[in-house]
């Protein structure tokens, strides 16, 4: 059925522009090639904020290769700042830190504080744990170089949207399991979590027609996998939502739309952190598709993006 009735009216517009399409591998670099260049060019652009922005290479997981991240500092310096590990959307298929500017730039001005977006290797020609190995990696970076970069070591965060919220949730669940850095909070936009929502039966009926569909996230499942969305041996380092013990993460932040497909999936994984004795706050935003929150005007699109740094704001020391 169609759920076009019950999308915002305010996010109506945005919506009309966007062709229906199913994704294939061979369409894969061209569409990465496209939104890159698109986000190099934006980048000219003054946004008239305070900030400062270099790309580094730092060593990999061992016998991998190194990883490209981009740190965005506000101009003035100042030591023990917040920092905030980004984790870029885009289905495990496409995104780069250049292509969430948009989103990591404002946060860095608006907390004073550092943010560094990981340029993790994408499927399917890197299968899990590729993309992990690479956000671990540079998450052990951040807090032996905490000093250098001017952050407080015991205040660093994850920070995700979608494909990469999802990565940002298994590293949560990594870095617990491997005893490495603590992290303060993780905060998660519409997160991808549970390859199952492929093969599920009793399907939603009001989620995931527009913008990333079920025929979609099945292609992303199989690219980052190498096998079928739902075996039995999928890692919880791939699918967080499939992890046995959630208790001893951090503070979580998640925020989703009634009509996006990671709906159901996130509102059992927020569930299951409540009952595992995590803080968590939970915000779902009525007649909201995927990525809804990117809108420029819509007053929900805008609310979201406040709601979330507002979140944020209670860990800036």
């Amino acid at each position: 059925m169609s759920t076009w009735h019950l999308v915002d009216p305010e996010l109506r517009p945005t919506l009309q522009s966007w062709t229906p399409s199913t994704l294939q591998a061979d369409a894969l670099p061209a569409l990465r090639e496209q939104r890159q260049q698109a986000a190099l060019q934006a980048m000219h652009l003054d946004d008239g904020l305070s900030l400062v922005m270099h790309e580094q290479h730092i060593a990999g997981n061992r016998g991998e290769p190194a990883v490209r991240v981009r740190v965005i500092t506000p101009t003035a310096r100042r030591a023990n700042r917040m920092g905030i590990l980004h984790m870029h959307g885009g289905g495990h298929l496409f995104g780069s830190p250049e292509q969430s500017l948009s989103l990591t730039r404002p946060t860095a001005a608006h907390h004073d504080c550092v943010v560094v977006s990981v340029d993790y290797r994408l499927s399917p020609e890197t299968r899990f744990p590729g993309s992990l190995n690479d956000c671990y990696a540079a998450l052990v970076w951040m807090a032996e170089n905490a000093a250098q970069l001017g952050i407080d070591a015991s205040n660093i965060g994850l920070m995700g949207d979608s494909a990469g919220a999802g990565v940002a949730a298994a590293l949560a669940l990594l870095a617990r399991d491997r005893k490495g850095p603590k992290l303060a909070f993780q905060n998660l936009m519409f997160p991808m979590l549970d390859d199952r929502t492929v093969v599920e039966t009793e399907r939603n009926p009001v989620t995931g027609e527009f913008i990333w569909t079920r025929e979609n996230n099945a292609f992303g499942w199989r690219a980052l996998l190498g096998c079928e969305p739902g075996s039995v041996d999928v890692s919880p380092y791939a699918a967080p939502a499939r992890a046995d013990d959630l208790a001893g993460l951090p503070p979580t932040w998640i925020g989703v739309g009634t009509l996006d497909l990671f709906l159901d999936e996130d509102m059992a994984y927020a569930w299951r952190l409540m009952r595992a004795g995590v803080e968590v706050e939970l915000n779902v935003w009525p007649g909201a598709y995927h990525g809804f929150n990117s809108d420029p005007q819509a007053s929900i699109a805008q609310r979201a993006r406040e709601t979330r740094q507002n979140w944020l704001a209670r860990f800036n020391r």
